[in-house]
């Protein structure tokens, strides 16, 4: 299996597991597309409106998603072991990202 393929098949799967939980964050549906620069979009889409709010853990929510999405973008050129590390950063960065938006809830 090619580094491409391994983007491909990945980021849907980010994109399945984080993508209804970050359009909740901003009170918004779901995007219906699961690529990559889609994906990425959403998260930084996310990522501007919290840190707009100016509410402390919105703001720290925020500097998640940046950090999240900086490791999606480089994981589209890396490969190998160099890929699976970024894609597992974002993964971190998401969840904490939502975790710190969210804890009021």
């Amino acid at each position: 299996m090619t580094a491409q393929t391994k983007t491909v098949d990945t980021f849907p799967a980010l994109h399945d597991c984080f993508s209804a939980d970050l359009a909740s964050l901003i009170s918004g549906q779901p995007p219906r597309y699961s690529d990559p620069s889609g994906f990425i979009y959403q998260v930084e889409e996310v990522r501007d409106l919290l840190a707009d709010s100016r509410l402390a853990h919105h703001e720290d929510a925020s500097d998640d998603l940046d950090h999240a999405a900086d490791h999606l973008t480089e994981a589209l050129t890396s490969t190998g072991d160099e890929q699976r590390a970024h894609l597992a950063q974002a993964r971190t960065y998401l969840r904490d990202a939502i975790g710190s938006a969210d804890w009021s809830a």
